[in-house]
């Protein structure tokens, strides 16, 4: 804009310096040729008067300098003339001055050289006798009047030019000045020119908007911001060169990398091949689904292309941690296995044995002793269905709220006195120290807790060993501690004796009589009853449970 209305000005300032060089110089030059004629007309006067008087000797007698006199007789033949011999020149009738001068007594007129740039003028007198003085004088023309001051007329413009460069200079920046200070912000109006307060009201407007626009944006970003934040699964949103436009901190987490850059790729995430068909997929336009395994465990990639019109303008990646959905489904299939795998094993020797009684191929003295067979295996298929039933009532904490006040005391010198011959079979002795305690909850679940641990605690252990249960407490918590001192468990097993059907030492497992569920049945009822329990052991030591109940827990 500033060079807009400096080239203006310059050109604007030149074309009024050379219109008002042209405009004087005609002036000067009109008032020149006006006053040269003029005073030609006055010394033709005199001098056709002083001819009048004196006769051909006063042209013969006087010097005329730069004039040039010449007399024409009434028929236009040269008399006399102060340059040029008269018999040389020819008729002068047809002179237009001489014409004039014959005609009204006199005349004059003017004629211009192209080639010397000189205008001649002439003036004619008619004398008393008929004949015509004629005066001529040559002065400059216009052209060269204006080619003879070209080097002022230069210097003037040049000096005008410099003039007006620095005006317009100044000028222009004094005209743009208010505009560059113009705050787009917050544009006053009655700061700046009147012809732009248009503008500016809608700039203000415009900027009301937009102001608008990014306080709801910034709000809506906060927001999602907020939200993505808090989601326990990845969320990822990239545009159609796989650039990054969005990430949570859980995305970047669960994939086992570090925050990304700005406008990196979402394949630096992650380089394995199962991540990249995934992500090319949903680029491709279709939906894809992976399991990827990572440090940190198994995730879940879902990706879906992003569409606009028909075309496709990104993807939405959401990922999701499913190591702990994995590991229940391999443990539901591991549990399924062997469940169908303990109940095969009864279910075998009973057909067996029936087939056998039923083919008659059992001696009669043997019929007793198959049929104590059938009984305990249909004992034992019996137990692992009961058990397998509580387990399930409490996976799916169905079992009624019917609580009652316990004495774990109580409960545990019962239960002792239960299992007495079973320890007694493999000489193991049992000794309960402790205290009173009492527990409002479900006496079944607490129960079975006992039972189950007192059971592993004998069959588990070697002959002749011993156990102990202690009843104890501290502020708001009972304590139940079931220790015995057998083989104990191996480190690296502690972490996995309550999942169900879990064997340490399945050669020796299979020996012992059980189902293989008591410890997971010993887990579950304790979360139901909202307590913990813990295993330690020491190999060639013993093992010691410790649960730990809410004594304050209500129904």
């Amino acid at each position: 804009m500033t060079k807009k209305i400096f080239t203006g000005i310059m050109l604007m300032s030149g074309l009024a310096v050379l219109i008002a060089v042209l405009f004087v110089t005609g002036i000067i030059y009109r008032h020149y040729s006006e006053r040269a004629a003029a005073e030609l007309c006055s010394k033709g006067r005199l001098i056709a008067a002083a001819v009048e008087q004196q006769g051909e000797s006063y042209l013969d007698n006087t010097d005329f300098d730069e004039l040039r006199v010449t007399w024409i007789s009434p028929e236009g033949r040269v008399i006399f003339d102060s340059e040029e011999d008269p018999d040389t020149l020819g008729d002068h009738s047809d002179r237009i001055e001489i014409h004039k001068a014959l005609e009204s007594g006199e005349g004059g007129s003017s004629r211009y050289s192209s080639t010397i740039m000189q205008k001649t003028i002439n003036y004619a007198k008619r004398i008393n006798d008929g004949s015509v003085i004629r005066v001529s004088d040559v002065h400059m023309s216009a052209a060269a009047l204006m080619a003879s001051t070209a080097d002022n007329v230069v210097l003037i413009f040049a000096a005008i030019a410099l003039l007006s460069a620095l005006g317009a200079v100044l000028v222009s920046r004094n005209i743009v000045r208010p505009v560059n200070n113009i705050d787009l912000d917050h544009p006053d109006i009655s700061r700046n020119y009147k012809e732009l307060a248009p503008l500016l009201t809608k700039l203000r407007l415009q900027n009301g908007r937009v102001s608008r626009q990014l306080d709801e944006l910034t709000r809506s970003r906060r927001q999602f911001s907020i939200i993505t934040e808090n989601m326990d699964s990845g969320l990822i949103i990239a545009d159609s060169k796989t650039a990054i436009l969005a990430i949570n901190s859980s995305a970047w987490r669960l994939l086992g990398s570090t925050q990304p850059a700005d406008g990196a790729s979402i394949f630096a995430l992650d380089h394995s091949d199962t991540f990249r068909r995934c992500i090319q997929d949903a680029m491709g336009g279709k939906r894809s689904e992976c399991i990827l395994s990572t440090s940190g465990g198994d995730r879940e990639i879902l990706a879906s292309p992003a569409k606009s019109t028909g075309m496709i303008n990104g993807i939405v990646v959401f990922i999701h941690d499913v190591t702990e959905k994995q590991q229940l489904e391999i443990m539901r299939r591991e549990f399924t296995s062997n469940v169908s795998h303990e109940l095969k094993t009864p279910l075998t020797t009973i057909y067996g044995i029936s087939d056998m009684l039923a083919n008659g191929i059992v001696k009669p003295e043997d019929i007793s002793s198959f049929g104590c067979d059938i009984r305990n295996e249909a004992d034992r298929l019996i137990t692992l269905i009961n058990d397998i039933v509580s387990l399930s009532k409490l996976d799916e904490n169905s079992i009624p709220r019917q609580d009652t006040d316990v004495d774990l005391y109580e409960l545990a010198q019962e239960i002792i006195a239960r299992l007495a011959p079973n320890a007694q079979a493999k000489q193991v002795t049992g000794q309960l120290t402790g205290e009173h305690i009492t527990l409002r909850c479900n006496r079944t679940v607490i129960d079975e807790i006992i039972y189950n641990l007192c059971d592993n605690a004998i069959k588990y252990n070697t002959d002749g060993g011993s156990f102990e249960v202690r009843v104890s407490h501290i502020p708001t918590k009972a304590l139940i501690t079931v220790s015995d001192n057998g083989p104990g468990i191996p480190a690296e097993h502690l972490s996995r004796i309550f999942e169900r059907f879990y064997r340490v030492d399945k050669s020796r497992s299979r020996k012992v009589k059980g189902t293989g569920l008591g410890l997971s049945i010993v887990k579950h009822g304790v979360m139901y009853l909202g307590g913990t329990v813990r295993a330690e052991s020491t190999p060639g030591s013993g093992t010691v449970f410790t649960v730990e109940l809410p004594i304050d827990k209500q129904a």
